[in-house]
C-alpha cells in the first residue's frame, strides 16, 4: 500500500506540472506572452465570478504559486480589475477585464480541443471518471489527516 500511495502522489504532481506545460504551449501558440501558465489557469478559474484573493486561494490549486503576486501581475497586465469591498475596506475583490474574458474564452477553446482529441486516444470517459473519483477520495483523505491528525 505504501508504494502505491507514494507513486500516486508523485504521479499527481507530475501530471499537474505537465498540464501547466500544456497551458504554456497553448499560450505560446496564440502568441500570449504577458501572462504565465499559472496565471492563465487562475484567470480561467475566476471565469465570471468576482472573488477576493482569499477566496481565490481557497478555490484553486496553484502549485508553488503566490496567488497575491500573480493577481497583482494580472492587474498590471490588464487581465484583472480590482476594487475594494464596500463592506470590508481591507478586502480587495477581483474580476476579469475584457482582456481577461477573451483569454478565458481562449482557454475554454483549448480545453474543448483537448477533449475532442481525447476521443482518438486510449483514454475513455470512464477512465477520467474513475480517476476523478480516486482524486476526490485522496482529497478527502488528506483533508481528514489535516483536520484530525494527532501529529
Amino acid at each position: 500500500m505504501k508504494q502505491a500511495y507514494i507513486e500516486a502522489f508523485r504521479l499527481l504532481e507530475r501530471v499537474h506540472r505537465q498540464f501547466l506545460e500544456v497551458i504554456k504551449a497553448e499560450l505560446d501558440r496564440v502568441g500570449v506572452q504577458d501572462i504565465n501558465n499559472v496565471q492563465a489557469l487562475i484567470l480561467f478559474n475566476i471565469a465570471d465570478d468576482e472573488l477576493t484573493v482569499g477566496e481565490l486561494t481557497n478555490r484553486g490549486y496553484y502549485l508553488g504559486s503566490n496567488v497575491s503576486y500573480n493577481v497583482r501581475k494580472m492587474v498590471e497586465n490588464g487581465y484583472l480589475e480590482q476594487q475594494r469591498s464596500t463592506h470590508d475596506r481591507r478586502s480587495i475583490r477581483v474580476k476579469l477585464s475584457a482582456k481577461g474574458l477573451k483569454l478565458s474564452e481562449d482557454m475554454a477553446a483549448f480545453f474543448d480541443k483537448h477533449a475532442k482529441a481525447l476521443k482518438d486516444s486510449p483514454i475513455t470517459e470512464n477512465d477520467l471518471k474513475v480517476t476523478s473519483d480516486a482524486m476526490r477520495k485522496m482529497e478527502r483523505f488528506w483533508g481528514n489527516i489535516i483536520s484530525y491528525s494527532p501529529f
